[in-house]
């Protein structure tokens, strides 16, 4: 069969198709036919961070060994020289010298002894100072030993006491050790006589203390356990 177009009609033709076909290769690397789509696919990530709600801030990061990043708020402190020392103390100025006066006074007490009169009245003077507790004990105490010394002797003495330190504290309890001393006369003649130095624990009570322990300083108690 004779072709139609004759030669060079088909040089054309062909020319026109592989133009065609260039012009559609350039198409698809420019973007056609889902070119675009790795572009359009980042610009769409890159809209979803921007548009996330950001976390928030929960506060300081720990970091290892127990250490804050936090800025440091130095603690203010004060001079030792400058310390107001009673408020080491688990007592106020007050509670301190109002113990301090129940020891004073049994030493007083302990060391004052007329023999004219019933015993009863030198341990009603102690008792009126020291615990229910050791007022049971008081007879057969040290007290007792000194009533009977010092009634023998037919003494009147007059006690009197002088507060040397704290030896120790508890949240309700203070040692004091106390210097005490009885100014004696008998039928012979007139003496001091120094009784030495006492540990005397008192405790709170409501809102006054009470003797619980009376020894001599080297064997007195430190503050926190009670006697029988």
């Amino acid at each position: 069969m004779p072709n139609p177009l004759d030669e060079r009609v088909q040089r054309f033709v062909f020319i026109g198709l592989i133009a065609v076909l260039v012009a559609f290769g350039v198409y698809l690397s420019v973007g056609g036919l889902g070119g675009g789509n790795e572009d359009e696919e980042q610009e769409r990530q890159e809209t979803a961070q921007d548009t996330e709600t950001p976390q928030q801030d929960s506060g300081p990061v720990a970091v290892p060994d127990g250490l804050s990043t936090v800025e440091p708020s130095p603690l203010p402190t004060t001079g030792a020289g400058d310390a107001d020392v009673l408020e080491w103390f688990p007592f106020s100025e007050e509670e301190l010298q109002t113990a301090g006066a129940t020891a004073q006074g049994f030493a007083e007490a302990y060391g004052t002894i007329d023999y004219t009169e019933p015993p009863e009245t030198y341990y009603s003077s102690l008792r009126a100072l020291a615990t229910a507790e050791y007022s049971e004990v008081l007879e057969s105490s040290r007290a007792g030993a000194f009533w009977d010394e010092m009634s023998e002797a037919e003494a009147v003495a007059e006690g009197r006491a002088e507060i040397e330190q704290i030896r120790s504290f508890g949240d309700d309890s203070i040692t004091f050790v106390v210097t005490a001393q009885s100014i004696t006369e008998t039928s012979n003649e007139e003496f001091d006589e120094d009784l030495g130095e006492f540990a005397i624990t008192v405790v709170r009570s409501g809102s006054s203390w009470k003797v619980y322990d009376f020894q001599p300083a080297d064997a007195g108690q430190l503050g926190e356990e009670r006697t029988g």
